[in-house]
């Protein structure tokens, strides 16, 4: 089992040198999954991402905020079966408040500075993932959880 400042460290190592994530919502109760550019807060309890208002997704968290975000490294070859780390973020999204708009707008372009047309156009929302948890899969078949509570994150591990 990890200690909680080495899942952090993993954490935080994969989310910085990945710029894109998959994001799941639910439509009609049924999955939807969407690419997205994200940015994470150094706390790592926030992941930001943006998209059009007009859009599926949007309307799928305005119906339902749960939602759950993937990343990985994997590089589509068989080394990925020991080598690859994914991580699942899960929690609930909206849209980012008036007070911390600037502050998560810089985190935003600081990683992905080539969608500043998207990210100000006045139809797109900028929006962040509220994570409750993150599921670190790893060689495979190993999972570690990181529950963020309110203080503190409580590590768990088992294998599937």
């Amino acid at each position: 089992m990890s200690t909680p400042e080495q899942l952090r460290q993993l954490i935080r190592a994969l989310l910085d040198t990945q710029i894109q994530a998959v994001l799941a919502t639910q439509h009609r109760q049924q999955p939807y999954t969407s690419l997205m550019a994200f940015a994470v807060t150094p706390d790592l309890r926030r992941i930001v991402f943006a998209t059009y208002r007009a859009t599926r997704k949007y309307a799928n968290l305005l119906a339902n905020p749960r939602a759950a975000l993937l990343i990985d490294n994997r590089c589509n070859d068989s080394a990925d079966y020991r080598n690859a780390v994914a991580i699942s973020a899960q929690g609930t999204v909206h849209e980012v408040d008036v007070d911390r708009r600037t502050e998560l707008l810089n985190l935003y372009l600081g990683k992905h500075p080539r969608l500043r047309d998207f990210v100000t156009a006045a139809d797109c929302a900028l929006l962040q993932l509220d994570v409750e948890c993150y599921y670190v899969v790893s060689r495979f078949q190993n999972v570690d959880e990181l529950r963020l509570d309110q203080d503190d994150a409580h590590p768990s591990s088992n294998e599937i």
